[in-house]
């Protein structure tokens, strides 16, 4: 779709809402058609999905000027998470999935999650896993490797859902984002394919 038309999402932050604007514009020099059958806020852990309210009709989207959309996502309803914005579209008639924006996040109270700070400096293969850091809005693992590892947190041996892995070839190290500890959870485990769990206290 980005080889045609570029599908942008800017938005701002209210108590109650998120509101902003779908923003299109050709991204091969022609005009296209597009249209937005429906939208959503989507739990990155596959847990909720919100419909966004967007009434469907043809767009002409220009090479040379955004076209915005505007959108609304109520957010007090919406359970703790981190959400990304997703889109079925239409361009010229060939359907597409977009996912477009930064992902946003709906805060886990203070007192629900662990915080602090766990070094570990443990090998797992070829991996050094080398720190756990529970946050108010993640855990993040800290490791040394050549390339990026497939690595699994799990607490209690349930599947915290990955955020995001950060990667520096260059410095050979890098970390793993996954959704926070929970003063609930008792055992945090930290999984690089092919090797045994390391298990973790939690602080």
């Amino acid at each position: 779709m980005d080889d045609k038309v570029a599908l942008r999402a800017a938005y701002e932050r209210f108590p109650a809402a998120i509101k902003g604007a779908f923003l299109l514009r050709g991204a091969d020099g022609l005009p296209h058609q597009v249209r937005i059958e429906s939208a959503r806020a989507t739990d990155v852990a596959g847990r909720v999905s919100a419909p966004i309210a967007i009434e469907p009709s043809i767009i002409e989207v220009s090479p040379t000027m955004d076209t915005f959309v505007p959108f609304e996502v109520p957010t007090l309803d919406l359970a703790s998470g981190w959400y990304q914005l997703g889109c079925d579209v239409q361009v010229d008639g060939v359907a597409h999935v977009a996912h477009p924006g930064a992902r946003f996040l709906i805060p886990w109270p203070r007192s629900a999650v662990r915080r602090g700070t766990v070094d570990l400096r443990k090998k797992a293969g070829p991996v050094m896993v080398e720190s756990v850091e529970c946050a108010s809005d993640s855990v993040r693992v800290g490791y040394v490797a050549e390339k990026a590892p497939t690595i699994t947190i799990t607490a209690d041996g349930a599947v915290l859902a990955l955020i995001e892995v950060e990667h520096d070839d260059e410095a050979g190290r890098g970390r793993v984002v996954a959704y926070p500890a929970l003063r609930a959870h008792g055992r945090l485990a930290v999984q690089v394919k092919g090797s045994p769990p390391i298990e973790v206290s939690l602080p």
